[in-house]
């Protein structure tokens, strides 16, 4: 029975994962106990995680993972705010989704497979993070079933998000897309130029 158990855990995180970086991780930590420097975390495993991270800042337009690079490591965001992004080939940039405190920042299904990220992970703001080596998170997952819950929480709130971004982009023009995005991330257009927010919105602006 706990073989049976494990191999499908395995195979939902491996569903999840395939489906997490569509969405970025806006990830609320969302478990009772106070902290803090971790809002949500239990004692143990904070102090657990904070052990094998380090709290760094980092300015303005400043990248915390770049396309083309091999992740080996994530962070959650302290204070600031991120976006995720892509470039194509004429340069282009596509924004497609933000982070915001307290939630997690990572090219996930990169860094887990060990290969190199497809997008930009910049900073909108000047931001503080915890920073967490990926490989040192790994082998405190494997001593603490807590670490499994909160990789699938965090999974999971990424692919509902990225089930309600595309019914967005399916079902409603730009400016009702914009409404929701003043909603969900109050006063973040004040840090973005013009030039962001069409990609978020899916619109050219030179039609």
């Amino acid at each position: 029975m706990q073989q049976l158990v494990i191999v499908h855990l395995q195979e939902l995180l491996t569903l999840l994962t395939a489906m997490g970086d569509y969405c970025p991780g806006i990830i609320p930590l969302t478990m009772t106990e106070n902290n803090p420097i971790l809002p949500g975390f239990p004692e143990k495993e904070s102090a657990d995680l904070l052990s094998i991270s380090t709290i760094k800042s980092v300015e303005k337009d400043e990248f915390f993972i770049s396309e083309g690079q091999i992740p080996r490591k994530f962070a959650i965001v302290l204070s600031g705010s991120f976006r995720y992004y892509y470039v194509n080939e004429k340069g282009d940039e596509f924004t497609k989704g933000f982070i915001l405190k307290n939630t997690v920042l990572s090219a996930y299904s990169a860094m887990a497979q060990g290969t190199p990220s497809l997008f930009n992970i910049q900073a909108l703001e000047h931001a503080q993070i915890l920073e967490v080596n990926y490989q040192s998170w790994l082998q405190l997952r494997g001593s603490n079933a807590f670490w499994d819950r909160f990789l699938i929480q965090a999974l999971e709130k990424g692919y509902f998000a990225k089930e309600k971004r595309e019914r967005e982009l399916l079902l409603l023009d730009a400016s009702s897309r914009y409404k929701i995005f003043l909603s969900e991330f109050p006063d973040l257009d004040k840090k973005l130029n013009s030039t962001l927010l069409p990609p978020i919105l899916a619109y050219s602006p030179n039609p």
